[in-house]
């Protein structure tokens, strides 16, 4: 199913929208260039901007290497480096195969050089969660890795804007022989090109976030460090990897989520709860601001019910309709029940923000 890139942006003038078929966006920008990928119908689709994202031009799709990987924090990923865009993204012909392809392009997408194949093990990729950043020179990707038995992080690092690659290599093997298998992984290069690569972990049947770090982006990093004081102990996957950026010299600081909460960390620091939610993301300006975003549960619980109700009404058979039209006038009837849906439609319940309840920030 193909939804709608919504790209948007928000200045002292009118907001600009440009809407294009697709899913999954990620995006890239220094000053006024910006690169947008997204995927659509098993391909890569690049659109770029040279007027800080107020208009862009036609999405082209990149060449082509088998139907790309989508859902679930999957897709395409992009760096803007000096004047070269670098895209990379997990690529396979089937379930059990998936390889993580880079693509280069010094002429703002119109032509492309690659695919290069990042993964020395053909379809050790194949779980299709990866992260990539730029910063310093230095462009760096993680991914899941199943070449062998359990899951590892693998990364590789380019120094020539995507040119050529270093071999892959191990970036961290639990002690329990698998990291958490279906979170994605985030990566971050600081302005002097330290690399700082987040996981989730599976030891002693905890799913905590681990950060390992390498002063200059060479292939041994560091031990990992858990992030947080918390655990939380869990038989599953939560499918949820969190996000990593550099803040100057304060270093790494991390969003990500433990059971309902979201919270703020930096590598040895104490924890700091932001509220509850899921798939945070954490960015920072060049004055040093840290900003987070994260989705609410009652959101994905509106998401869900609008969708229910959508195909609840587009249902023309007889009992469904008569249970939709007795459904809607009890509804209507009873005025606590109503008022309930009333407020979790205008997003007025559940925990709010400060400023939605009118206090200062």
């Amino acid at each position: 199913m193909i939804g709608a890139v919504l790209v948007t942006l928000m200045s002292v003038t009118p907001q600009t929208a440009v809407a294009m078929p697709g899913t999954q966006p990620q995006m890239a920008a220094v000053g006024r260039r910006v690169g947008l990928v997204f995927g659509r119908e098993g391909a890569v689709y690049f659109a770029s901007s040279r007027d800080g994202g107020r208009s862009f031009g036609e999405p082209t799709p990149l060449p082509r290497a088998g139907r790309l990987h989508l859902g679930n924090h999957r897709g395409p990923r992009v760096a803007l480096v000096d004047n070269t865009y670098v895209v990379t993204a997990i690529v396979g012909n089937g379930r059990e195969d998936g390889d993580l392809l880079a693509w280069r392009s010094s002429d703002d997408g119109r032509t492309w050089i690659g695919p290069k194949h990042l993964n020395r093990v053909e379809a050790s990729a194949r779980e299709g969660l990866h992260g990539m950043a730029s910063g310093g020179g230095l462009v760096a990707v993680a991914w899941l890795d199943l070449r062998g038995p359990g899951t590892r992080v693998y990364a590789a690092v380019s120094r020539d804007r995507g040119a050529t690659w270093s071999e892959d290599f191990l970036a961290y093997e639990s002690p329990s022989g698998s990291v958490c298998e279906c979170c994605h992984p985030s990566v971050a290069v600081s302005a002097k090109g330290e690399l700082a690569i987040m996981f989730r972990n599976h030891v002693g049947g905890a799913r905590d976030l681990h950060l390992v770090r390498s002063a200059d982006g060479g292939p041994k990093p560091g031990p990992a460090v858990k992030l947080g004081q918390g655990t939380w102990l869990l038989d599953a996957c939560p499918m949820d990897g969190g996000s990593v950026v550099f803040a100057g010299e304060r270093g790494p600081v991390t969003a990500w989520r433990r059971d309902k909460e979201v919270f703020l960390a930096r590598p040895g620091a104490p924890e700091e709860r932001l509220g509850e939610g899921r798939d945070p993301v954490v960015a920072t300006t060049e004055n040093g601001s840290t900003y987070a975003a994260w989705r609410r549960f009652d959101t994905v619980l509106m998401l869900t019910l609008t969708d229910s109700l959508n195909r609840l009404f587009s249902n023309d058979v007889a009992p469904v309709r008569l249970a939709r039209d007795l459904g809607l006038a009890a509804v209507n009837q009873v005025g606590p029940l109503k008022r309930f849906f009333m407020r979790h439609a205008m997003g007025l319940a559940g925990e709010l923000p400060r400023l939605l309840k009118g206090e200062a920030l």
